[in-house]
């Protein structure tokens, strides 16, 4: 941690149409860090209206904002002025936070292999790590995962060649120089040397997170029967209610089920807009990935048009409804039918009670929204319905839908505003998209040719694009000095080209942060175009500007407030 640079003055990049990244130095530094952590302070307790979530990190602050709410350059003049007065002693006076940790044997597989790395007995290892005083500068990669300093450079040891599909929570790695918890079941390369009985990540805990940036932590050497003592009565614990929270309100059964999932189709869940607020401790925003889609669906059943509705991917469910509904699907075209009779897309409809709402077949784009007058009732937990599906919370019992499963109304009138959406209006989803990019945050870090190639070629999406991102195929992006940075945060769409060259476009379940040079970022108006597009359809980059990305997406936002305005659909329609 030596080497790094304090800027004299914050640099404030643009990382598309939606959010701004704020650089206070250069490299992972404690002066640097409580800086960016003093601003993100700042900034929160400013209470911008239209600041949507901050997401601090080494050295640099995420500011992700609403364009339509909040002026960019006001924005920006206000974070040059926070950062001018910056007092890191405001800050709250950090706290020491011990973790037992079992290590070796089946709990740290790789104990030995740092240990020999670095010339060293495995207690040798463990006395070292036991003794650091570690620093939490971050959370990112996933929920609860903190990125810590502090740690002696004699058990630094680089991380596996080949990552590890799956690796159990609350295993603690190594990675160079840093030492890490994961906090969840997930993917990684870090070097396993133990593992604690104590849950880094809880979505019902305020703050969903054991740890937190700034904090101090000492891990303390523990044997398995210690161990499984810990886990013995973690588990048998019996949760304090925390409806009174904000970050789960329980399923009240205000709610009555009117839907029944007979068939779920290929990826089926509920999601709304996202959560926002949490992305500070590694939670991703999720939702919709086509949120014109879900919004102008809520808006033609009259809903809120941040409302919870289901997303379904290729596939489309068999539903069964306990009960009237007014519904509408946007989104994809999967030839939705109500009891084998052909229903309309982009146009409220009823189904009635026993009738079944099932999809025939896709025939354009990826994923449809069905939008149900009321809502879906599911609990709130982080402050949205959505489903997050990696850390298993969020929508329905936080997976995908079942057979079997139901789904229940919230309250509200049962599409007294019903809309008409003119088809002048209606998204066309072809196997061909052009998608507007800003350039940044990070093209600094690709050579004048290595930009020539992202603008002057034709990307095909490939067989591995999910939630997270969807990877794309084709010519190889040169880089000046290799894809690696100093892990920032992540914005929606933003483009990241690993060291192979091929660009990787991060989506609604993306991590927060990540450590990839990103290229450019794709305007906010243009994400459904990729979240409707399939493996094997051609994306093209076109390039604008900041103004150019917000004036689009005004004209959008334009078309889903005149949805309200637009003919009504009388209930027997």
């Amino acid at each position: 941690m030596t080497g790094s640079r304090l800027y004299p003055e914050a640099r404030i990049v643009a990382a598309g149409d939606r959010a701004l990244v704020v650089e206070i130095g250069d490299g992972i530094d404690e002066r640097v860090n409580r800086r960016v952590h003093a601003l993100a302070l700042a900034l929160g307790q400013r209470a911008l209206s239209g600041v949507a979530d901050l997401i601090p990190t080494y050295r640099s602050l995420l500011v992700n904002y609403d364009p339509v709410r909040l002026d960019v350059a006001d924005l920006t003049h206000a974070i040059a002025d926070l950062a001018r007065a910056l007092d890191d002693s405001t800050l709250p006076a950090p706290r020491t936070v011990e973790i037992p940790t079992c290590y070796g044997g089946e709990f740290g597989p790789d104990l030995a292999c740092v240990a020999e790395h670095n010339h060293l007995t495995p207690d040798d290892v463990v006395a070292i790590h036991t003794s650091s005083v570690c620093r939490v500068f971050m959370m990112g990669f996933s929920p609860g995962f903190a990125y810590m300093g502090g740690m002696s450079p004699r058990i630094a040891t680089p991380r596996l060649k080949t990552p590890r599909t799956s690796i159990p929570a609350g295993s603690v790695g190594i990675a160079q120089q840093q030492t890490g918890i994961y906090p969840v079941e997930s993917p990684g390369g870090w070097q396993l040397i133990g593992r604690t009985p104590v849950p880094l990540f809880d979505p019902d805990r305020v703050p969903p997170t054991l740890l937190e940036p700034g904090d101090l932590v000492r891990f303390v050497a523990i044997d398995e029967a210690r161990y499984r003592e810990i886990e013995r009565r973690l588990s048998s614990e019996v949760r304090s209610p925390t409806s009174d929270t904000g970050h789960r309100t329980p399923d009240t059964g205000r709610g009555r089920s009117v839907i029944e999932v007979l068939d779920p189709g290929a990826l089926t869940t509920v999601q709304d807009l996202g959560r926002y607020g949490f992305q500070r401790y590694g939670v991703p925003i999720s939702g919709a990935m086509d949120t014109f889609a879900l919004c102008a669906a809520n808006l033609l059943v009259g809903n809120d048009a941040g409302a919870a509705g289901l997303e379904t991917t290729i596939a489309g469910p068999e539903l069964r409804f306990l009960d009237r509904a007014v519904v509408a699907v946007a989104g994809a075209d999967m030839q939705p039918r109500v009891d084998d009779q052909a229903a309309p897309m982009w146009q409220p409809f009823v189904v009635p009670r026993h009738a079944v709402l099932s999809f025939r077949g896709l025939r354009s784009g990826a994923r449809a929204y069905l939008a149900i007058a009321g809502g879906l009732d599911v609990p709130i937990v982080l402050a949205s319905r959505s489903t997050y599906l990696r850390s298993h919370f969020g929508g329905h019992e936080g997976r995908s839908l079942r057979p079997g499963d139901r789904l229940a109304r919230g309250p509200g009138d049962e599409g007294t505003a019903a809309r008409r959406m003119p088809a002048s209006w209606l998204p066309t989803y072809l196997g061909s998209h052009r998608v507007r990019v800003v350039l940044g945050p990070q093209d600094a870090a690709f050579t004048p040719a290595g930009v020539r190639t992202l603008f002057g070629s034709a990307y095909t999406i490939g067989a591995q694009s999910d939630r997270m991102g969807y990877r794309l195929e084709g010519p190889r992006i040169e880089h000046r000095a290799g894809a690696d940075i100093v892990s920032d945060g992540t914005p929606a769409g933003a483009v990241q080209v690993a060291g192979d060259g091929m660009p990787l476009v991060l989506l609604a379940d993306r991590g927060t942060t990540g450590g990839y040079a990103k290229i450019v970022t794709i305007a906010s108006v243009d994400l459904p175009r990729i979240a409707q597009s399939q493996p094997g359809d051609r994306v093209f980059f076109d390039a604008v500007s900041v103004a150019e990305a917000h004036d689009a997406l005004r004209q959008q936002e334009a078309v889903l407030e005149q949805i309200p305005r637009g003919p009504a659909v009388s209930h027997q329609e």
